[in-house]
């Protein structure tokens, strides 16, 4: 890619990690590291491909650019102007808080529900369990109609950061376990009253 850049044009990438990305660049892009903006755009859904396109797709989302420390100010004032003619909202992380970030609220969740659809279908009698799943169920596993292949390569660019929120669910669930087995009532309404807390700040911060 670097031999064949104009002079002064700007590298910038839409990918759901970024460290990767960036050690990918360090290896070939050598003095056009200063043109390169990292950037990741949070407007996604379970549908994917040019058929999810639509021309308001990122109108009012986020926008993460994680530039480099070479990164001139110039590729990153036009990258984030290309992003805010969108619609978009941008914002400025480091590319490791980055890929700690999305591994906790985007790559964990769509492992979660990729993990809990596989395990009812591997049962003997999943089509019980299918038939008379409701809201709940479809709004929890909506991400696991997602590409599988885009998933899968996910996971393993984000290997280190994913493995470290997996371990941080999997205590969760057990301290859940540990409550429901125990009928430690107050454990478990105090754990959902503190989640719904949680949700609900969440919720009303995407209001305003």
């Amino acid at each position: 890619l670097a031999p064949h850049l104009k002079s002064g044009a700007i590298i910038t990438d839409a990918g759901s990690t970024k460290a990767n990305v960036i050690k990918a660049a360090r290896t070939v892009l050598g003095a056009r590291l200063v043109d390169f903006v990292p950037g990741h755009p949070i407007a996604g859904s379970e549908r994917s491909g040019p058929g999810a396109a639509r021309a308001d797709l990122y109108q009012g989302k986020k926008v993460v650019l994680t530039p480099l420390a070479e990164t001139r100010e110039a590729a990153i004032e036009t990258v984030k102007a290309l992003w805010l003619a969108t619609g978009a909202q941008v914002e400025t992380l480091d590319a490791a808080q980055h890929d700690r970030v999305f591994a906790a609220v985007s790559h964990l969740p769509h492992l979660a529900a990729f993990a809990l659809v596989d395990e009812l279908a591997q049962r003997d009698d999943g089509e019980t369990y299918f038939r008379l799943a409701a809201s709940g169920f479809r709004d929890f596993t909506r991400i696991a109609g997602s590409s599988p292949e885009m998933w899968r390569d996910i996971a393993l660019a984000n290997k280190t950061a994913l493995l470290s929120e997996l371990d941080a669910y999997v205590a969760a669930l057990q301290s859940l376990r540990a409550a429901v087995s125990s009928d430690d009532a107050a454990r478990l309404l105090e754990m959902f009253t503190r989640a719904r807390t949680a949700r609900e700040h969440w919720m009303k911060s995407q209001e305003a």
